[in-house]
């Protein structure tokens, strides 16, 4: 058996052995597995069924994670995309009037089409024109947003009137707790130990636990019917003229979203070759059968998660993590109570929390700053598009808003600068795109 995944999954060839990759694969799951709850409470203000919800999360981000790893091995696993299903239930659904069937049904057109690029070749052609210094830029401003997350999750900053963002409680229980375990993390780290990422989120978890900030909530739990939202989708209500913008939308959102997320993601981790990344038609067709798979089940767009890089700062560096993190997901449906505590939600005041999992996500971000160094600082039309989607990405929460603001300004100062023959043209037509999108509202 060991022989056989080491030669699929091409372990020896790429530094890396099951138990790391079972590893990794943990703890992106474990960094990432808030979205079972999370997702249904906000799909429920469209009028879907909790339950039903939790489990078609658990099955859709199980197989798409799965085909991930499987179609282009790679560590990057895949859930129903924050960001999107409130823009689903509050603006597509309560805002706009429309039905959850008749969002499903926009969601699924959209991942039909990323398909059809994606078998075309697109993809590999849009990673591959992405310049230099906006791939490292993007990684960059997703690294910090996942710290901006870590420190939000952890308490550590609050919104805050008149300045947006201000210092959190630094004497609150939670936000101690979260303190505590980011420095117990970093120790770790420091000491080289095998796996620290995973056992910074489990040392927090069983200490907060044991401080009673933290609930034990069980062990097993029968899962929820999915009848409620299985096949449910009403593609002729999605084909209304009124819903072709929600469909732009949604197809734009998870385009770059997934590309921004893929480049940001393997820059770091070395995936990249020659400014290239081997296999991204795979992993974005992966993306793209999993959004389409998640509407059948019944929930909004699935994509690529950035916390997967909690879990390749581990050491995963293949997609057998994606197969452990896959099963995780289909245990989370009879654990779902166990999974519920790793995610750690905690209530402090209005603000919830989740302590537990703060110290990895403010771990990673510093791991992935380090490409910062890469970019050309002393070159304006390189370092000040750079800059722009460094910095627009955490303070929008957006990676595609980062990506649209990288790519118009780089396009403006090339042409301004008289290079502009040095820039791919297909910068130039998403350019275009992204400034119509502004305009256009």
């Amino acid at each position: 058996m060991g022989a056989r995944l080491d030669r699929f999954f091409h372990l020896t060839e790429l530094g890396t052995n099951v138990r790391t990759e079972a590893l990794g694969g943990a703890t992106t799951f474990m960094t990432m597995s808030y979205i079972i709850f999370v997702q249904p409470a906000i799909l429920a203000a469209a009028g879907m069924d909790r339950g039903a919800v939790l489990t078609a999360t658990c099955l859709a981000s199980a197989l798409a994670t799965l085909l991930m790893g499987l179609l282009a091995n790679y560590p990057i696993a895949q859930a129903p995309a924050m960001g999107h299903n409130v823009f689903f239930a509050v603006v597509v659904c309560g805002v706009m009037g429309y039905s959850w069937q008749a969002a499903l049904g926009a969601v699924f057109i959209a991942g039909l089409a990323q398909i059809i690029l994606s078998l075309l070749g697109f993809y590999e052609k849009l990673v591959a024109a992405v310049p230099e210094s906006l791939k490292h830029a993007i990684a960059v401003g997703i690294g910090l947003l996942i710290a901006l997350i870590g420190l939000e999750y952890g308490g550590v900053v609050v919104a805050s009137p008149g300045t947006y963002i201000g210092l959190g409680d630094l004497t609150a229980k939670p936000v101690l707790l979260a303190l505590a375990g980011t420095v117990f993390s970093i120790v770790l780290m420091a000491r080289r130990v095998k796996g620290a990422i995973l056992l910074g989120i489990l040392g927090t978890g069983l200490a907060g636990v044991a401080l009673g900030i933290m609930k034990f909530h069980g062990l097993v739990a029968a899962p929820p019917s999915l009848a409620p939202t299985f096949l449910k989708l009403d593609i002729p209500g999605a084909l209304h003229m009124g819903i072709f913008s929600v469909l732009f939308v949604f197809f734009f959102l998870d385009m770059f979203d997934c590309v921004g997320t893929l480049i940001g993601v393997s820059q770091p981790a070395g995936f990249m070759k020659a400014g290239k990344l081997p296999r991204a038609g795979k992993a974005i067709l992966a993306d793209a059968i999993g959004t389409v798979e998640g509407t059948l089940l019944g929930t909004s767009t699935v994509s690529s998660y950035i916390e997967s890089t909690t879990g390749i700062a581990a050491g995963a560096r293949t997609g057998l993590a994606n197969v452990v993190t896959a099963a995780l997901f289909l245990a989370a449906l009879f654990f779902s109570p166990l999974a519920e505590m790793i995610a750690g939600e905690v209530k402090l005041g209005e603000t919830v929390l989740r302590p537990a999992i703060a110290p990895a996500l403010i771990l990673v971000g510093y791991l992935m700053m380090r490409s910062v160094k890469y970019i050309e600082w002393d070159d304006l039309s390189e370092a000040v598009p750079a800059f722009l989607a460094i910095i627009v990405t955490p303070l929008t929460q957006s990676i595609a808003e980062g990506i649209a603001f990288g790519f118009i300004s780089y396009a403006l100062l090339k042409l301004a600068s008289g290079k502009g023959k040095s820039v791919h043209a297909l910068v130039y037509i998403f350019s275009v795109l992204f400034i119509l999108r502004y305009v256009l509202g």
